[in-house]
């Protein structure tokens, strides 16, 4: 009987973990998949640009651009939602004058085929590339990555140039990440999409500031202290007392005050 019951127990492990490990990426991307125009999102002033991959998928992104003199930020954005539900983040980032340039992952926001690392690192460096072709200087850009997109936004600040790097609620890796959320897999030994951004953070050469909230339930703070302690300078790390992990621009939260201080550090500085 216990021998039977051994069994039974070790059949259910196996089957957990094999659906586990083919379903991961769906464990990981939750993409809303609907193209929304900007204007229908109640966006003035922000094209939709449409960049084809070798492979030939098409990919959306949003554009509003800079005021004279301001910068463009490059976005990243996390394993959530599309561009139409970071609409406020346009408002906000263009209120100061700054440009926006928001890429829609794979399989988000009326992109075609589906995510992986290695998609998403190669389309964020050809959403750069685009950027610098249209005219807009590297040192005119800034790297901002939000959860998920923290690990592609370092990646590409590792491969080019750019005025400086933003990382919002940032990891040292999705595979510390999974471990948290799943103690019970062996996540390290099966995980494909691992987003290693403590193995390449001290090799970005560029300013950074790090924002992450005291109380993030998906990525805990300590995480963004790591990268910052690996880092090299200049560097800047903020943590919000009352922040969770998507609230950092919200009330009691300002995280809008200090990326600006920040951004015109970086101008005073050139």
């Amino acid at each position: 009987m216990l021998l039977k019951i051994a069994i039974a127990s070790l059949a259910v492990v196996v089957l957990v973990v094999g659906a586990a490990y083919l379903g991961q990426r769906r464990l990981m991307y939750f993409p809303d998949t609907r193209r929304v125009q900007p204007a229908a999102a109640g966006l003035a002033n922000i094209e939709e640009v449409v960049i084809k991959a070798p492979d030939g998928v098409a990919l959306v992104n949003w554009w509003g651009k800079a005021k004279p003199g301001q910068p463009t930020i490059l976005y990243f954005h996390g394993n959530g939602g599309a561009l139409v539900t970071r609409a406020p983040r346009f408002e906000r980032f263009m209120g100061e004058g700054w440009g926006l340039f928001m890429m829609a992952y794979r399989g988000y926001g009326g992109s075609g085929g589906s995510p992986t690392q290695a998609d998403n690192i190669a389309d964020a460096v050809r959403a750069y590339d685009y950027l610098v072709a249209q005219g807009v200087k590297a040192d005119q850009i800034i790297l901002y990555g939000e959860s998920l997109g923290t690990g592609v936004a370092a990646r590409v600040a590792v491969e080019r140039r750019a005025a400086g790097l933003i990382l919002e609620a940032p990891y040292t890796s999705t595979v510390a990440v999974g471990a948290l959320q799943y103690p019970f897999l062996p996540v390290a030994l099966g995980m494909r999409d691992r987003y290693e951004t403590d193995q390449v953070i001290a090799a970005i050469n560029m300013p950074m500031l790090v924002i992450h909230g005291a109380r993030d339930p998906v990525i805990p703070a300590a995480m963004g202290r790591r990268l910052v302690e690996i880092a090299r300078e200049p560097k800047r790390f903020v943590e919000f007392p009352a922040g969770g992990h998507s609230d950092l621009y919200l009330p009691p939260n300002n995280a809008l005050s200090d990326v600006r201080s920040w951004v015109a550090g970086l101008a005073t500085a050139r």
